[in-house]
């Protein structure tokens, strides 16, 4: 009776049809289907959801949560939910409740274990300490040195890592300890609200800096032995070095940067125009280390394994040789993701793989959408900040669309063989036996299931690719079987053979053969980037728009029966008004603003500054659903500068200037309705809206526009935010005489500035 009230309509006209009332025929609908849902242990799957909304809850706080309430809440509900453990109602919802603060106790604690100091303030001195990674780029290289000492810091000051470029070929490599003067910022902040924070990111990786080496990298003697874990790190980060020159200068050419990056996840080989081209082809998953490619080792090694054991008939017969192929495979894929940088998609691929193959160990079935669940939970109680990464979301949403699809289709092919066992006289005329039907089952049935996989993943990566970068590529069903291509015949073999035969000096076939198959690709990207619409550039939305359509792609993958499935239907509709109610906006505001974006008289954005940061403009222009770059001359075409300040008039008429040296402050301050400024703004000044250094320090990046005549903000911090990657600002206190600092002198009016009143306090490099 329950199998029938999940199986959709059927069940429900026909019920509707009987002697009772519809709304009681209803409810006992959806109680039925509600008990099939339990009897399937569909609701195990929705914990990892419930424990993501609890790390979304401990991020959204604005000040530290305590770690010990959140234990406290924790444990209450756990109890809650066994003692009422045999309510079919009551129980799932305080379990539920459990995960969801068991999640906001993860990422509590998760903040506790990387605590480390962060530098508030730029400095220049020498760091001391052991090479921990080294990315070697087309010009330079950039580093993280576990840090020793920092000049001018003291012990409990100094940031654990910090990470540094230098522009000149690096003479050292990893697990080498240096010395190097260096210019050293704080991580910045996101250049817009609901923006990308590298600080926040930076805090999770204890990374307390970022800067720029400012002379030659000395080698020292370490004062002490590094640990084991740091011996082992730099050793793997040294021979992806090695691997990833190996395959760049073998494949050659344009295949020779992604070759390296697809092998060895180095990425910063590749130039800015393959990059773009493999974006506008919807295939940069190309130049990443993706799960499919932990699948894939550890499937190959396990069949290497099991059929070379299986050569001998006597391990064959008495020996489970199909567990120690399983072992062997778990022992592969551990290292495969250690060799490649341990990414959120090959983590979450891993842990899959490790459960399934674990399963084979026990002697148990393993279930696969349990396993992509599992995986999840590990990954919360592991890395929590993960949730809010675009690689966590995409790689998550595409594997739960996929294993769906595939549930599809065993629980149709097991309808079609039960179907054939009750009627074995009406056997379908096009099913053959022998290598006739092999073919047309697994051979001439493959391009289908590709189409149908790849449908669903894009589907379900949609809302994420629009909310994380801004943009959707049309032409991803095209690129996507390509890239699989590339991957399954080109990458994971060649991966696996190169770095065996490295050593030996024999792998430069092996690189020839993986270009080959880029090649192939990268023909077919460049064609699929010039066809018109290859990319459509989207307006950003609101968070809760994302909400709306995670929660729908859960409905849609979690529950069995149709009624809770079509509970998604008016999610997406909620979720398509809410980001239909986004507003563009007029003026952005970066935390440190040597320049901004603007509106301009025919409704584009454009650059103000005498030096356009592209880091910044390039997400503004994302936000804004402009396909410019930000090198494009067009973007300052209405501004005006000189050395002290810019000014623009806006579309309303209204004037903005932008204050870069205070000298321009006793002028604009009274033509200007809006000052912006990196420095701090005089108390003379009386504009009408100021952002000045003291209040970006309060707000962080703001984004403006005008509704109804008034200008509404938008801003990246919140009025009492105090958290540690985002720590309340001290407040600055202006010298006795800062009213009459900023006045020009009688004599100059390009007199120069007092130093260090109301100047420049961090310098953030575009790099970062």
């Amino acid at each position: 009776m329950a199998r029938q009230g999940a199986g959709g309509g059927a069940s429900l006209s026909g019920t509707l049809r009987g002697s009772r009332p519809w709304p009681v025929a209803f409810f006992d609908f959806v109680r039925a289907a509600w008990h099939a849902e339990l009897a399937e242990r569909r609701l195990f799957l929705w914990l990892p959801v419930a424990a993501g909304v609890g790390v979304l809850l401990y991020m959204s706080a604005d000040h530290e949560p305590s770690l010990a309430a959140a234990v406290v809440w924790t444990l209450a509900f756990g109890a809650l939910a066994w003692l009422f453990r045999a309510r079919p109602i009551v129980f799932p919802i305080l379990l539920s409740l459990t995960a969801v603060f068991a999640g906001f106790t993860a990422a509590a604690w998760r903040v506790e274990r990387v605590a480390a100091p962060v530098l508030n303030r730029i400095l220049i001195g020498t760091v001391s300490g052991t090479i921990e990674e080294m990315d070697i780029r087309q010009i330079g290289a950039r580093f993280i040195i576990r840090v020793d000492s920092i000049e001018g810091l003291a012990p409990e000051q100094t940031p654990y890592r910090v990470r540094l470029t230098t522009k000149t070929p690096p003479n050292v490599e990893a697990g080498t300890y240096v010395q190097v003067k260096a210019r050293l910022v704080p991580p910045a902040h996101a250049d817009l609200p609901g923006g990308y924070d590298f600080a926040r990111d930076a805090y999770f990786m204890r990374l307390g800096a970022v800067g720029n080496a400012l002379g030659q990298i000395e080698v020292r003697a370490a004062p002490q032995e590094p640990s084991y874990g740091l011996q082992l790190a730099a050793a793997i980060d040294r021979f992806r070095n090695l691997l990833a020159a190996r395959a760049n200068a073998a494949a050659g050419g344009e295949a020779g940067p992604i070759a390296a990056a697809m092998v060895t996840g180095k990425r910063d080989l590749l130039p800015e125009e393959t990059k773009d081209i493999i974006r506008e082809a919807g295939i940069f998953h190309i130049v990443t280390i993706s799960g499919l490619q932990i699948t894939l080792v550890a499937g190959l090694l396990f069949l290497i394994a099991r059929r070379c054991l299986a050569l001998s008939s006597h391990l064959a017969l008495h020996y489970p040789i199909r567990k120690w192929a399983a072992a062997f495979a778990m022992i592969g894929a551990l290292a495969y993701d250690m060799l490649t940088g341990s990414r959120i998609g090959t983590e979450r691929a891993l842990i899959m793989t490790l459960i399934v193959m674990g399963a084979i160990l026990c002697d148990r079935r393993a279930l696969t959408m349990r396993n992509l669940a599992l995986a999840m939970i590990v990954v919360i109680a592991l890395e929590p900040e993960a949730l809010l990464g675009a690689s966590f979301q995409l790689s998550f949403a595409a594997v739960a669309a996929l294993i769906a699809v595939l549930e599809a289709k065993m629980r149709s092919d097991e309808k079609h063989r039960q179907n054939e066992i009750d009627m074995p006289l009406r056997r379908a005329p096009q099913d053959h036996r022998g290598l006739q039907g092999w073919f047309a089952r697994h051979v001439a049935g493959a391009p289908k299931h590709l189409l149908a996989g790849t449908a669903a993943a894009t589907c379900a990566t949609a809302a994420f690719m629009a909310y994380d970068f801004h943009e959707l590529s049309p032409y991803v069903l095209i690129g996507n079987p390509l890239t699989l291509l590339v991957i399954e015949f080109f990458a994971v073999p060649g991966a696996l053979l190169g770095a065996l035969l490295y050593p030996l000096g024999l792998d430069g076939p092996v690189w020839t053969y993986v270009g080959m198959g880029i090649n192939i690709v990268m023909a077919a990207a460049g064609h699929l980037s010039e066809l018109p619409g290859a990319t459509l550039h989207l307006k950003a939305f609101a968070p809760s728009a994302l909400l709306c359509f995670t929660l729908a792609l859960a409905c849609a993958v979690i529950w069995r029966s149709t009624l809770f499935r079509l509970a998604a239907l008016p999610l997406i509709g909620l979720g398509m008004f809410v980001a239909a109610q986004s507003e563009a906006y007029d003026i952005f505001i970066p935390s440190y603003p040597q320049s901004i974006a603007v509106r301009q008289d025919d409704g584009t954005l454009g650059a103000l500054g005498l030096r356009p940061d592209l880091f910044a403009l390039a997400q503004w222009l994302s936000a804004d659903g402009d396909s410019r770059t930000p090198r494009d001359a067009a973007l300052s075409a209405q501004s005006h500068c000189d050395k002290l300040a810019c000014i623009a008039t806006l579309p309303n008429g209204e004037v903005l200037s932008l204050v870069l040296q205070a000298q321009a402050f006793y002028e604009d301050c009274t033509r200007a309705n809006i000052i912006v400024s990196p420095l701090i703004a005089p108390d003379y000044c009386k504009a009408q809206h100021i952002f000045d250094r003291e209040k970006l320090l309060q707000t962080g990046a703001v984004a403006l526009r005008w509704s109804n005549g008034q200008l509404m903000m938008q801003a990246a911090r919140a009025p009492l935010e105090n958290r540690p990657w985002s720590p309340l600002p001290t407040p600055i206190r202006k010298p006795s005489h800062f009213a009459d600092a900023a006045k020009p002198s009688q004599n100059s009016s390009n007199a120069s500035a007092p130093k260090n009143d109301y100047g420049d306090p961090f310098a953030y490099d575009a790099d970062q």
